[in-house]
């Protein structure tokens, strides 16, 4: 039986997910490992939330394949679900929103269980009450926490120059919390503690060691595509087949906003494209 401080969590998964690989759906399941261990959590739900068009990073495809992709990939999960909002956004939506759209989210669907509840409670209230004369006393649920989940490598691009509002970190570590998986080469520990604003909300952060070196990355992905080489059980096999079928990957597609500034930086420096 769950004991009463256990906190119920949804894990949210921002990205271009250009492809989404095995590794993106590891993750998922080291974080829901790891926080159950600590005994204080239960996961309930993986969220992976594809950037929208408007991120202008250099070789990404259309959101819609993007999206389809990561729906293929989560087919047999029965946890990890993939959403279409942020992904369809016009602009490019900072973190920080993005996870806010998703709380809102948690909160309303929370309230309307509440309502449901309460209804389905008063009545059966009325019931009991006129058959032993007796009453109960209802309780209302809280609504999962949100964290965010990324690898090493994002939590390090905090420090990276107009990439990040050093506001968005604050409220994206301090109100919702994060969940980071190491990779190789990368030193979240040496990271957090360099800075003071990560040191602030250290307890909000937690960092899992993936023991199975794992160097998947979407990157050298689209590389072995363009090349004709293989790229089977480094994503799953629709997910291969779908990339084959459309022939999304190629040099030309690897162009895509060569020429454009990261959404971020135009919004944070007031960079121009070149």
């Amino acid at each position: 039986m769950e004991g009463k401080n256990i906190t119920q969590v949804v894990l949210l998964a921002c990205g271009s997910f250009n492809p989404i690989t095995n590794m993106h759906l590891r993750m998922f399941e080291l974080a829901r490992d790891h926080l159950e261990d600590t005994g204080q959590y239960r996961v309930v739900k993986g969220i992976i939330s594809p950037v929208g068009d408007g991120y202008k990073k250099k070789g990404l495809i259309e959101a819609r394949h993007r999206l389809e992709m990561a729906r293929l990939a989560t087919e047999t999960s029965d946890w990890i679900t993939v959403d279409s909002w942020e992904s369809l956004q016009p602009e490019w939506v900072e973190t920080a929103k993005v996870l806010h759209h998703y709380y809102d989210e948690l909160q309303a669907a929370e309230q309307h269980n509440d309502d449901v509840d309460t209804v389905k409670y008063a009545k059966k209230r009325r019931i009991e009450e006129n058959s032993f004369g007796v009453s109960s006393h209802h309780k209302r649920r809280d609504a999962p926490q949100l964290m965010w989940l990324c690898g090493a490598d994002v939590l390090e691009s905090f420090g990276i120059p107009n990439l990040w509002k050093q506001e968005d970190v604050a409220e994206i570590v301090g109100r919702y919390g994060l969940v980071c998986i190491t990779r190789s080469g990368s030193d979240p520990h040496k990271f957090i503690h360099q800075s003071d604003m990560l040191w602030k909300y250290r307890k909000n952060i937690h960092v899992i060691h993936e023991w199975v070196i794992n160097e998947i990355s979407a990157t050298h992905i689209r590389r072995a595509l363009r090349r004709g080489r293989s790229v089977r059980y480094l994503l799953a096999d629709s997910v291969v087949h779908y990339i084959r079928e459309r022939d999304l990957y190629s040099a030309e597609s690897e162009q895509k906003n060569a020429d454009v500034v990261l959404a971020p930086l135009q919004r944070y420096s007031g960079a121009s494209a070149s």
